[in-house]
């Protein structure tokens, strides 16, 4: 499998709270032991949008490690701040991502509230927990009448367009289509010849017979 080595930019927050770096650094804290133990919270967008980010990281080494590598225990100690949370994710988030190939978070985006602080909120949750799908599931509309219907038609008339493109190809292709006229033209020349022989031999055998005179004979005296 390749690689290729890129830096890590994190987007930080638009909106830094009261406090400096530490109050910061805090808040991401909280948000990521939020996420672990709930598996569902609703900060703010752009607070949601960078505690993902550690979040993804943490599980990541935390799936990739275990729980027997000791800077993986160290960052799951510093970023979860209530303790039970590391038995938590090595024992249920790990078995639950072993084999997940894509991220291990969903991000969405809620709409702003007027009136309020005018900056929209996010739900940051973890795939495969227990609460109620965020965006409705699509309905299965496959077996309705309707579509079965137009289904069948669609079927039907790229079957028709198929053949009737096989049988093109084929009266272009085959050889007695391009064959038929002359052997129709080479059947009429040889019926007008023969018809032309007969007429020549029936005047060659009438002026073949002489006709009789019209004149009377007379006898000599």
């Amino acid at each position: 499998m390749l690689r290729f080595r890129h830096r890590m930019r994190p987007r930080q927050m638009q909106i830094r709270p009261a406090g400096g770096p530490e109050a910061r650094l805090l808040r991401l804290r909280q948000i990521v032991s939020g996420l672990i133990r709930y598996e569902r919270i609703e900060p703010t967008w752009t607070q949601a949008d960078e505690a993902r980010q550690y979040a993804e990281r943490l599980i990541h080494l935390a799936v990739r490690n275990g729980d027997q590598h000791k800077p993986t225990m160290e960052l799951a100690d510093y970023w979860l701040l209530e303790k039970d949370l590391v038995h938590k994710l090595f024992k249920v988030l790990v078995p639950r991502y072993r084999n997940q190939t894509s991220s291990f978070t969903d991000l969405h985006k809620q709409a702003v509230e007027y009136p309020g602080h005018g900056n929209p909120n996010g739900v940051l949750e973890l795939r495969g927990n227990p609460w109620p799908p965020v965006a409705p599931r699509r309905r299965d509309t496959k077996f309705l009448l309707s579509n079965v219907l137009l289904a069948a038609a669609r079927k039907d008339f790229y079957e028709s367009k198929r053949q009737q493109k096989q049988q093109d190809l084929a009266s272009s292709s085959s050889p007695s289509s391009s064959t038929t006229p002359l052997s129709s033209s080479s059947e009429e020349f040889s019926e007008t010849t023969e018809s032309n022989t007969v007429e020549e031999e029936g005047h060659s055998v009438s002026s073949s017979v002489d006709p009789p005179s019209s004149k009377p004979t007379t006898n000599e005296r």
